[in-house]
């Protein structure tokens, strides 16, 4: 199926399906993506062969001078955004000046657009560089995934490039001291032969297990919404979607938010 790439450092703004009016920053390439996990589901598709396309990221005063200057010409139309949104081509947190950019971020937003929030969607696997955790402490949505409470059920939703070990992720997910948002996508289809569904009672029960332990301040559930670079993947019905959500808020009060 069709995917597609973020051809800008700064995109949108775009109405978010969990976000409201969100103005997007892209630290990854603009003709390639560059990810830590090769998601089945991922909507700018798979992962390029590193050895045949050379990621170019943006430098730090670009992505300043950038958002600079639409948060300036969108101040101008007083049309500012709810959020800015650090998604993009891949895993915002791969940039090597990642910390330095969300510093830059903070006080561009206080000085211009004071009532946005500053959102990092991250797939959580650089969670290992304190660099990276601290900077994720200073924004106001800090959207971290969990697929499963399973490695092999993550092995072949996100295919992790590299060594992965869901227990550390565990571990620092927990340190944040519930300072952070879950986010998971809920699936279920057959990818090279091996079939999955994180919605069965034996998967949901068990990452609400992993939920009572991190104890987020709220968790994100949805399902896929545009095109997928996997084929025989199956979207959730909303219906299943709230039923999980109800599950959560029973059994741990924590506050789930519900797209499909």
């Amino acid at each position: 199926m069709a995917t597609f790439l973020f051809d800008k450092i700064i995109f949108g703004p775009v109405q978010s399906r969990r976000l409201g009016v969100s103005l997007g920053i892209n630290l990854l390439p603009t003709d390639s993506k560059l990810c830590s996990f090769d998601c089945i589901y991922c909507e700018c598709g798979w992962n390029p062969d590193p050895k045949k396309v050379k990621a170019k990221l943006p430098s730090r005063q670009a992505v300043r001078q950038a958002l600079e200057q639409k948060l300036r010409e969108m101040q101008a139309q007083q049309k500012l955004p709810d959020v800015i949104t650090f998604a993009g081509n891949g895993e915002p947190t791969l940039h090597p000046d990642f910390p330095g950019i969300i510093n830059d971020t903070i006080v561009l937003r206080n000085s211009i657009t004071p009532e946005a929030r500053i959102a990092v969607l991250s797939n959580s696997t650089m969670l290992f560089k304190k660099p990276v955790v601290e900077a994720l402490k200073k924004i106001e949505d800090n959207i971290l995934k969990l697929d499963s409470a399973f490695t092999e059920t993550i092995e072949i939703m996100d295919r992790p490039v590299g060594n992965f070990n869901l227990d550390k992720l565990v571990k620092q997910l927990c340190a944040f001291d519930g300072q952070l948002i879950i986010q998971t996508m809920f699936l279920k289809g057959s990818f090279e032969d091996r079939n999955f569904d994180n919605t069965t009672p034996v998967e949901v029960d068990a990452w609400i297990e992993l939920l009572e332990k991190i104890k987020p301040e709220r968790v994100m559930i949805y399902t896929i919404a545009r095109d997928t670079p996997a084929q025989n993947l199956v979207k959730i019905p909303l219906s299943t979607l709230n039923e999980i959500a109800a599950q959560v808020r029973q059994k741990t009060g924590l506050k789930v938010e519900v797209s499909a």
